[in-house]
C-alpha cells in the first residue's frame, strides 16, 4: 500500500471512511485480542489482577515492593516520580497534536526511512519489509534523543507550540528517572545502586509518540503486537482512552491509565543481566472502535557494541552483543519472548 512512494498510514484508511481493515492489518485468529474471553481481563473486571502502582516517595518499603513487582510482573506504575505532571502532558498533547492537527503533507515531510527498521521519523512499519507478514493498527513518529551527537530537533516537527523544546526537556527528565530506576532496581538486588546501569553503560534513548486511529474491526487487529522490549527500561505514558495490556500468568490484563502516573516496562537486557530474577514484560495494544488513542514510549538502550551477561552464577542466559540482538529482533520479529528465549542455556 503506498502512495507516491509513501506507504500508506493507517490514520489515512480511518479518514478513508474504510469500513473493512485491509486484509494486511488482519491477526490470525490465534493472536487476536478477543480470541479467547476466559484469557481476557478488560478494564470492567473487578476481579483481574492489577499491575502494581509503587509510591517512590514511600522509602521505607520501596526496595520491597520494587523487588515483589520486578519479579511477579515486570511492570508497574510509578508516582510520585519527581517528572512534572505538566511535562506528562505537554508531551502527550505535543503528540495528538502533530497527528491530528498537522496535515499529511507535513507530516510525510518527516518521514522515515521505510527500508531501515528503527529509523527515525514518521512511519508505521515496525520490522523489516521481509517480516510485514501482519501489520499494526497504528502509526507513530520515532525520536533519537541520547546519547545528545544523535539528538537532532531539527528532524522532529515543529508544528505545535514548543514541541521540540517538550521533547528534548521529556528526554532529559526520563534519563534522569532511568538512572533512579536502575539504581533501585539493583538496590532490590543487594546490588550497588550503580551496578545495572554501568553494564547497560550510556544509554540510547528513543522517545516513540504511537497513534492508534479507531478502527472499523477492532476484533480483527492489534494496534502493537505481543512483545518484550529489546533494550534495559521503557516508561510508558498514555491518555486516558487506554488500550495497552499486559501478559500475566497466561492471561492479557487491561493496564487502566492514570494520569499523574508513569508506567515502567522491564525490558530483555534486564531480564539478562539480573539472570532471569527479573522478568522482561510481554505487552500489546489493542485498539477500538471510537476512540484515537495515544502513548508515548521512552526506551533506554545499551549501545550496540555493548555486551550483556547475567551478573549472577550459574548464568542462565547467553552473553549476548546487542547489536546482535536488535538485528534477530526486527528480522525474525518479536513474537512475545522468542528472542530471549533463544539465549537461555540448556
Amino acid at each position: 500500500m503506498e502512495v507516491e512512494g509513501n506507504p500508506i498510514r493507517v490514520q489515512c484508511i480511518v479518514q478513508d471512511g474504510k469500513m473493512v481493515v485491509p486484509p494486511q492489518y488482519v491477526q490470525p485468529p490465534e493472536t487476536r485480542a478477543q480470541q479467547n474471553s476466559k484469557k481476557i481481563s478488560s478494564s470492567n473486571n473487578c476481579d483481574a489482577p492489577t499491575p502494581p502502582v509503587i509510591d517512590l516517595s514511600n522509602a521505607d518499603i520501596l526496595s520491597e515492593q520494587l523487588g515483589l513487582a520486578c519479579r511477579e510482573w515486570g511492570a508497574f506504575h510509578i508516582i510520585n516520580h519527581g517528572v512534572p505532571i505538566r511535562l506528562l502532558d505537554d508531551m502527550k498533547t505535543a503528540g495528538r497534536s502533530f497527528f491530528e492537527d498537522c496535515s499529511m503533507d507535513q507530516k510525510l515531510s518527516y518521514s522515515c526511512d521505510t527500508n531501515s527498521p528503527a529509523s527515525e521519523g514518521y512511519g508505521s512499519r515496525m520490522l523489516v519489509a521481509s517480516n510485514d507478514t501482519v501489520l499494526d493498527w497504528r502509526d507513530y513518529f520515532d525520536h533519537h534523543s541520547l546519547p545528545l551527537s544523535r539528538r537532532n530537533p531539527s528532524r522532529w516537527p515543529n508544528f505545535s507550540p514548543n514541541y521540540r523544546e517538550v521533547v528534548a526537556e521529556y528526554s532529559d527528565q526520563m534519563k534522569l528517572l532511568a538512572q533512579r530506576l536502575l539504581g533501585l532496581i539493583s538496590e532490590s538486588l543487594n546490588l550497588p545502586s550503580s551496578c545495572i546501569e554501568e553494564i547497560v553503560g550510556e544509554f540510547y534513548q528513543n522517545i516513540t509518540i504511537s497513534y492508534y486511529p479507531p478502527c472499523p474491526q477492532p476484533e480483527l487487529t492489534l494496534g502493537l503486537q505481543a512483545h518484550s522490549d529489546m533494550g534495559a527500561i521503557t516508561f510508558l505514558i498514555q491518555d486516558d482512552v487506554g488500550g495497552l495490556e499486559i501478559l500475566k500468568d497466561g492471561e492479557w490484563i487491561f493496564v487502566n491509565p492514570l494520569s499523574d502516573a508513569i508506567f515502567v516496562i522491564l525490558a530483555d537486557q534486564t531480564e539478562i543481566i539480573t539472570n532471569g530474577k527479573y522478568r522482561s514484560a510481554q505487552h500489546r495494544a489493542i485498539t477500538n472502535a471510537t476512540n484515537s488513542r495515544i502513548s508515548v514510549a521512552t526506551f533506554h538502550d545499551p549501545a550496540k557494541t555493548r555486551k550483556i551477561r547475567p551478573l549472577f552464577k550459574p548464568p542462565k542466559y547467553h552473553e549476548v552483543m546487542y547489536e546482535d540482538y536488535v538485528s534477530s529482533w526486527y528480522t525474525k520479529g518479536p513474537e512475545g519472548k522468542r528472542n530471549i528465549d533463544s539465549l537461555l542455556l540448556n
